[in-house]
């Protein structure tokens, strides 16, 4: 069995002056549109470079790989995202299940928004997904949620709040993966986000009801 190849995804030298950085910057933006209108499959330096008007040997210079540009685009994603989820998490001015709705709402808005993006950066995750670098953005990610179910589940146990949180976590993820992929209007997306909502805050006000509910047995009438 072939061991899967790990992709060098670090920046091959940091910018340190300006026209560094504006040359990273117009390279990622000439990525974002090479990937939305040619997608992953057929996302290549070449095309990036010609994209941004510079030399491959330019490119290669902050990117090794084709791989250590797609992760930038997905980590810069995942970070923007983190910012906006985090900041609403964080609020502690706020009762943790009214944090919550407002979270998803975000979240939901936010996956419609970059649906087309976000798609393109799922299929190109197998180039960089077990890479350390985005193990590492994975994990720091979830410190805030953890955080924040501590304070939604003060008098659960450690064990009942991360299998709370993870399915919080698990189906906000795919579900918005889900429906995202479909054109939604404003209401749509405002409704979808009441009814996820409604659903997590009825968890988390009783956890213990979905993991003790029994299933009931039908018996035929004769």
């Amino acid at each position: 069995m072939t061991k899967r190849q790990k992709h060098k995804i670090s920046l091959r030298k940091q910018p340190i002056q300006a026209r560094s950085n504006q040359l990273i910057a117009a390279i990622l933006e000439a990525a974002v549109q090479v990937l939305e209108k040619e997608g992953a499959q057929r996302f290549t330096t070449a095309r990036v470079a010609e994209k941004a008007g510079v030399s491959v040997g330019s490119l290669y210079q902050y990117f090794p790989n084709k791989a250590a540009i797609l992760f930038r685009l997905q980590s810069d994603e995942w970070r923007q995202t983190s910012e906006l989820l985090n900041g609403i998490l964080e609020k502690a001015e706020k009762p943790p299940l009214e944090r919550l709705r407002i979270l998803v709402h975000a979240f939901i808005r936010s996956e419609c928004d970059e649906a087309k993006m976000r798609i393109a950066l799922s299929d190109a995750a197998p180039l960089y997904r077990d890479a350390p670098e985005a193990q590492e953005i994975r994990v720091s990610g979830n410190r805030a949620f953890q955080a924040f179910m501590q304070e939604a589940l003060p008098a659960a146990s450690e064990t009942a709040r991360a299998l709370a949180g993870d399915l919080i976590t698990t189906t906000l993820s795919a579900v918005g993966k889900s429906f995202s992929e479909s054109p939604r209007t404003a209401a749509e997306i405002a409704a979808y986000a009441d009814a996820m909502s409604d659903m997590f805050c009825a968890y988390l006000k009783d956890p213990s009801a979905a993991g003790s509910a029994k299933p009931r047995l039908r018996t035929r009438r004769r």
